[in-house]
């Protein structure tokens, strides 16, 4: 009699073992950094730091965005997992960022102000701009990751209550499914995605708690900066109040290589749960709509957004017909 069929280990494609590869990769270079700070030579320890803000950057950016969005695994085991893994190498819950960005901001989609005066997604450019404006790049960029180190410094403290999500994170809470069993498998995620951040954290300082305090904590603010910086030039100008041009898309085939197709920002925006591989076919479906209107093609990526001089400011035109998505 034939056994039961298994199911396939991929959820989307076998080609997401390399963003796994990667995520066991940094973790295992920065056991290596942290054992290797005392010895190093002078120019080591600068390289050290470029290379740990590359990593965490990167994995903020590319490999623990698109897992929020596409899970590699079929098995809920695994990608729980994964998320602990990476919740690791990028100094917060992963889950906790799934909530926070696919529930948030690609609900919101970086709106501008309402008739309230703030915005509905906590992460729009706008939330703290004047005017109609984008907050102010180093604002937005520098107040934000001291604002996400705070709160990586306020989770640490709650190892009182091993890291359970307590009843007054209000930002947190309303995002959590209301249907069980998925909202206690949230919530639960969490509680282990913030363990492994902590003890992680003091397995660094075990090793080397010079390397944690003159290399770790310096390259994990540098990286949320840097992460801040991509997400602001992926939405600065673009409008709003379109929902076809509300980001910035990049169409670089080596950046697009290397970032898994992280260019294709404003067709993630349209289709948010299309796994990676999948976006390029999105434009082309989406192609007649994206023609249609003006809307922004960066000849950068938007980390480099900076270099953009000539950008449209599709966002005048949003603010001033007085919508927001």
């Amino acid at each position: 009699m034939p056994g039961t069929p298994r199911a396939p280990l991929w959820r989307h494609t076998p080609r997401d073992a390399l963003l796994l590869a990667f995520s066991v990769a940094q973790f295992a270079v920065t056991i290596l950094l942290a054992a290797g700070w005392d010895t190093a030579h002078a120019a080591g320890r600068p390289a050290a730091f470029v290379l740990l803000t590359a990593m965490t950057a990167y994995n903020i950016i590319v490999v623990s965005h698109l897992f929020t969005h596409a899970p590699w695994f079929t098995s809920h085991r695994l990608n729980a997992l994964v998320s602990v893994l990476n919740s690791a190498n990028i100094g917060q819950s992963v889950q906790a960022y799934h909530l926070t960005h696919v529930r948030n901001h690609h609900r919101f989609n970086n709106d501008a102000k309402g008739p309230d005066g703030t915005t509905r997604d906590t992460s729009s450019t706008y939330r703290d701009g004047v005017d109609g404006e984008h907050t102010p790049l180093l604002s937005y960029a520098l107040g934000g990751a001291l604002d996400s180190l705070a709160d990586r410094a306020r989770e640490t403290l709650y190892t009182t209550r091993l890291w359970r999500v307590g009843e007054r994170e209000t930002a947190l809470l309303p995002l959590v499914s209301r249907r069980e069993p998925r909202r206690t498998r949230e919530l639960r995620q969490v509680r282990a995605d913030r363990a492994a951040h902590c003890l992680s954290l003091a397995l660094f300082a075990a090793v080397s708690w010079q390397w944690t305090l003159f290399c770790y904590l310096p390259a994990f603010f540098t990286a949320l900066t840097v992460v801040n910086v991509q997400n602001y030039y992926r939405h600065y100008g673009a409008d709003p109040a379109d929902r076809a041009a509300d980001s910035v898309s990049h169409y670089g085939r080596l950046y697009n290589l290397l970032a898994f197709n992280d260019g294709y920002h404003q067709e993630h925006h349209l289709s948010p749960a299309t796994h990676w591989s999948g976006l390029p076919a999105v434009r082309e479906r989406h192609r007649a709509l994206l023609e249609s209107r003006p809307r922004i093609v960066s000849p950068v990526p938007a980390v480099l957004g900076f270099l953009h001089r000539r950008r449209p400011r599709l966002h005048h035109r949003g603010t001033s017909a007085g919508g927001t998505p």
